[in-house]
């Protein structure tokens, strides 16, 4: 089967990826959590359109290519919940006057739309409703790409004992390829669910899918995962909230 990321590699990367022994497949952990990151209105828009009509309204959509990945995560966290296991959320946090964007606003000229919409719209950072975080369910908060950096993410998974992220949203290039780097760091052992991501560029989304494949987790579609999520036992997390 071909690789989302085939079309843009040259045929020399191939030969010397392939000679240096990058691209080799880690296996899935014993104790996973899947991981959603940032799959707010703010990145999808508020319903699936062309991608530049919908960012004349919401500066950083991905357009309707979120949507698509939207049903890939629904269906992958009712496997988890299914199976008692953790479902972790990261989303953004920011002042109402937008101060704390930060250095955000350095590559940025339309930074300042990230302030929340008026009283009765949907929030940037408001999760999307049809994966809507559930009781029992984890939300961290941040305001940098990665969703370990300035959270309680790490934190949360030591308790729970996780060894390892099922890691799906967006965007792919931006703050899940910075929370899969910082997972590796930690030793925390990441599959990224290539269908579950999404991106605003179409290159950016398939090179970073092959880059993370190559060196720091495995890419692979949410039908892949799907079985071994049904092959663990239930009972592997006895203190996930609300248990």
């Amino acid at each position: 089967m071909g690789r989302i990321w085939d079309r843009f590699l040259t045929e020399r990367d191939q030969q010397v990826l392939t000679a240096a022994g990058y691209g080799t497949r880690a296996g899935f952990g014993k104790r996973p959590a899947l991981l959603i990151v940032d799959v707010s209105y703010g990145f999808t828009g508020d319903r699936p359109e062309p991608i530049l009509d919908s960012i004349k309204r919401w500066n950083n959509s991905c357009g309707e290519e979120s949507w698509a990945a939207v049903e890939v995560i629904g269906r992958l966290a009712d496997s988890f919940r299914a199976r008692r296991l953790p479902v972790i959320y990261s989303t953004g946090v920011a002042r109402d006057d937008n101060w704390d964007a930060g250095s955000w606003g350095w590559k940025n000229n339309r930074v300042d739309e990230t302030v929340p919409p008026a009283k009765g719209a949907r929030g940037t950072n408001e999760i999307v409703d049809e994966i809507a975080p559930q009781p029992q369910d984890i939300v961290v908060y941040k305001q940098k790409p990665s969703a370990f950096f300035g959270t309680n993410l790490t934190s949360y998974l030591n308790l729970l004992d996780c060894d390892s992220l099922i890691v799906t949203g967006c965007t792919t290039s931006g703050c899940v390829r910075a929370t899969v780097i910082d997972a590796f760091s930690l030793n925390v052992r990441c599959t990224v669910v290539e269908d579950g991501c999404f991106d605003r560029c179409q290159s950016s989304h398939a090179v970073t899918l092959f880059d993370l494949h190559c060196k720091y987790a495995d890419v692979l579609t949410g039908a892949e995962i799907e079985p071994y999520i049904e092959g663990l036992p239930d009972d592997l997390f006895e203190n996930l909230p609300g248990r």
